[in-house]
């Protein structure tokens, strides 16, 4: 079987974090079960490469064809109207896509099914894209796609269109499989398969040197991810003022990035937080098991991947009962939930003390690890199987079928 993966979301030079989620599971899926694949993510057009220009400018930097690991990754280039093109945004990656892959079929490609990453734009382009070649499509949704773009009225009208048009539709969280289905799409269409994390790469390494570097002697708390308002970094700030005798360390860069730093000051906090800025994969591991515990305030997540990531490094988390959380965090020694709303009266407290608890009573780094270790990708390597092998089979029968008709 030969797929062609579809996605915005996936690592790139200039970019090496983007999307990590997608290529961690379709590295796992061709290591698992011998599955080919190639992938097309293209990346928004911009005329200028220097530095100025910021992420644009990375944009176009990003070659048009890489290799990483034995995969082979085109990036081919789309229109984006900033602000007011969020309903054109479809219809350019759809041209874009179908450019690069008549490309490829000129050239004796042949793929059995398209596997979509991000229901909009991503999944409603690949519905397009999967008509106009005449090859069947699965979606995944991954969180804000659901839980942010599909509670926009015109995105979510051409999500449920395109969901009716799938294969199937994967979920990473039996919490977007629920508000999917809340939407109208047929709960029979929609299977969970969680994310798993990669033990070889997340473990335990380097902690005392991390510790040292940081200049921190005892508790350290660490938080993960773009520095943007969902994320709720300015909780883990709050509950960081309350408690004395532990150490920050923020790893992620983003938008918010200056105010974050300007509110650590004013609570403080000098001396005992670090920003990190944007750390490389590679480095993620050393950074993970050098904290105490990993807290995750966001006011939504798909599946984070960072709370498996860091509890495989042997460090429990804190996390809002949100998204996959819930499916993640299920015993004492893997780390706490925290079931307020965002804003709601006594957010910050409702963390601190869940983080007090964790404290008070740690658990054993290698019985963390150990419970990480059941989240491995094989089960979910072969649902995804599973799930190929029927839509293939279903889209070849209804074509038998329509042709005799």
């Amino acid at each position: 079987m030969k797929i062609l993966v579809f996605s915005t979301l996936f690592p790139n030079p200039e970019e090496p974090t983007l999307g990590i989620f997608v290529e961690t599971r379709l590295r796992h899926l061709i290591k698992d079960t011998g599955i080919e694949a190639v992938v097309i993510a293209p990346v928004p057009w911009f005329p200028f490469r220097h530095r100025l220009f910021g992420r644009y400018g990375r944009f176009a930097r990003v070659p048009r064809m890489e290799t990483q690991n034995g995969l082979t990754i085109h990036h081919p280039r789309f229109l984006v109207i900033p602000k007011v093109g969020m309903r054109l945004t479809p219809g350019f990656l759809f041209k874009a896509a179908k450019r690069c892959l008549a490309g490829l079929m000129a050239k004796g490609e042949r793929f059995d099914l398209i596997d979509a990453h991000y229901l909009y734009p991503d999944g409603v382009a690949a519905a397009r894209l999967s008509e106009a070649v005449g090859i069947p499509f699965v979606m995944t949704a991954r969180g804000s796609d659901v839980t942010q773009i599909g509670r926009m009225p015109a995105p979510r009208q051409e999500i449920l269109a395109s969901t009716k048009r799938a294969g199937h539709v994967v979920t990473v969280s039996r919490s977007l499989k629920e508000e999917l289905t809340s939407m109208g799409v047929a709960p029979e269409k929609i299977t969970v398969l969680r994310n798993g994390v990669d033990t070889a790469k997340f473990h335990e390494t380097g902690r005392d040197e991390a510790r040292k570097t940081w200049g921190f002697d005892g508790r350290v708390l660490l938080f993960v991810g773009w520095l943007i308002d969902r994320k709720r970094v300015d909780v883990l700030l709050d509950v960081a003022a309350r408690i004395p005798d532990i150490s920050v360390v923020i790893a992620g860069d983003g938008p918010l990035k200056a105010m974050l730093v300007k509110r650590a000051a004013a609570l403080g906090l000098e001396g005992r937080i670090h920003f990190l800025g944007q750390v490389m994969p590679a480095d993620m591991p050393r950074v993970m098991s050098g904290a105490d515990v990993l807290m995750l305030p966001s006011e939504r997540e798909g599946w984070a991947n960072v709370l498996l990531e860091a509890m495989a490094c042997g460090t429990p988390v804190v996390s809002r009962a949100v998204g996959g959380a819930p499916d993640l965090v299920t015993v004492p020694k893997a780390g706490r939930l925290v079931a307020k709303a965002p804003h709601e009266d006594g957010e910050v407290d409702a963390f601190e003390a869940a983080l007090r608890d964790l404290l008070d009573k740690y658990p054993a780094r290698d019985k963390v690890r150990a419970y990480a270790e059941g989240f491995g990708w094989a089960e979910t390597s072969a649902g995804q199987v599973c799930i190929f092998e029927e839509v293939i089979a279903a889209y070849k029968a209804a074509g038998q079928a329509e042709g005799k008709g």
